[in-house]
């Protein structure tokens, strides 16, 4: 049974950097579009950035291009998600999940737990 893992959370002061990273076992995710979610106390999810299987395009929230990027090792079975100049309002927790397509991911079956990004001084 196929599950994705993240990883790269923690705390980092405004300006930082971090780099996430979602693992999958179970199944290959050259064939999936994965993306990344994030969840603030009282908030909805949103969608943070996505990035195709079919032909490795990318997508971003507003919010966060240019200093975002999306990247994916299929020899590793990872996907990354960099993250540079961050601001507090980046705090969350942070899913990836794999899909058909963008588009119709938060109906996916395969999500990951979440990893911590709190952006504090």
């Amino acid at each position: 049974q196929g599950q994705l893992v993240e990883s790269g959370g923690g705390l980092v002061q405004p300006g930082g950097s971090l780099r996430l990273s979602c693992a999958a076992s179970g199944f290959t995710l050259d064939y999936y579009s994965i993306g990344w979610f994030r969840q603030a106390p009282g908030k909805e999810r949103e969608g943070v950035s996505c990035i195709s299987s079919s032909d490795g395009s990318t997508y971003y929230l507003d919010s966060v291009k240019g200093r975002f990027t999306i990247s994916r090792d299929n020899a590793k079975n990872t996907v990354y998600l960099q993250m540079n100049s961050l601001k507090p309002e980046d705090t969350a927790v942070y899913y990836c999940a794999a899909g058909v397509r963008c588009t119709a991911l938060r109906g996916s079956r395969y999500w990951g737990q979440g990893t911590q990004v709190t952006v504090s001084s």
